[in-house]
């Protein structure tokens, strides 16, 4: 039976491979395109993609032998370099860096997948090979979805890697939600995902959070998986929202577009 890593690990190759054949298709005019980050053009999607590829993979490497992990200036080195890259070096790059990347998960063992322990210096603790790889699969997705909606507007995140991202999106509440741009509003709502079965409570107020699902809430939310992670990371906007959302309550889209802006 599949693990938890392996899982994981299967939908990195995926959308790892998937992004390579469309980097293959890319024209120079196609890398400057605008994409869903609203700062970047493709080429610094993909920058963005790859150093973090490069970082990741010493990040693995230390976890594997038990070494240091890379230091804040290991990481500027490597961000330097696809800051003065090329476009087209870039899109070269990503492929390289992140095939690398991928490849070392899958070359762990069984045991490997479940001892080993990664340190982050963002973290409280190590973390073990299913965390760590989920946490580049929640950056690869949503990147990957910022260079593909730079080419069709109706784009969503990758429908295998939706459902193992949902258990990322409470901790990131924390230095993602704007709850003062509620304007001082609060409300609980059930949000209802309607692609899987899976409900939930929204709390928003002073502080933004996820509950259990209300009894009485104030209003419900329904709307895909992939939509909602669109939501709650700003990538929801209105030229990019062509999956079904219903809302009803105290709240409109629009208002919850804004606690959540993106990043």
């Amino acid at each position: 039976m599949a693990s938890s890593a392996d899982r994981v690990i299967a939908v990195l190759r995926n959308g790892h491979d998937d992004l390579t054949a469309a980097v293959a298709r890319f024209t120079p005019a196609d890398l400057a395109r605008p994409s869903g980050a609203s700062e970047w053009d493709v080429s610094q999607v993909l920058s963005h993609l790859g150093s973090g590829a490069e970082i990741n993979l010493a990040t693995l490497e230390a976890g594997i032998s038990g070494g240091a992990a890379p230091d804040g200036e290991f990481n500027k080195g490597v961000w330097a370099k696809w800051d003065n890259a090329s476009r087209e070096e870039r899109a070269a790059w990503v492929v390289t860096a992140n095939e690398a990347l991928v490849r070392r998960y899958e070359s762990l063992s069984d045991a490997e997948r479940e001892s080993v322990r990664i340190s982050y210096a963002w973290m409280p603790a190590p973390v073990p090979v299913v965390a760590s790889a989920t946490m580049r699969l929640s950056e690869f997705a949503l990147h990957a979805w910022d260079v593909a909606v730079a080419f069709d507007p109706a784009a969503t995140v990758a429908a295998d890697a939706a459902p193992l991202l949902l258990g990322q999106m409470a901790g990131m509440f924390a230095w993602v939600a704007k709850p003062e741009h509620l304007d001082g509003k609060t409300a609980t709502l059930a949000v209802e995902l309607t692609d899987i079965p899976e409900s939930f409570g929204l709390v928003l107020g002073p502080e933004i959070a996820l509950a259990e699902t209300p009894a009485d809430p104030d209003g419900t939310l329904r709307l895909p998986a992939e939509t909602w992670l669109r939501l709650v990371t700003g990538r929801l906007k209105p030229e990019f929202a062509a999956a079904p959302v219903k809302l009803d309550g105290p709240l409109t889209l629009d208002e919850l577009r804004r606690v959540f802006p993106g990043f």
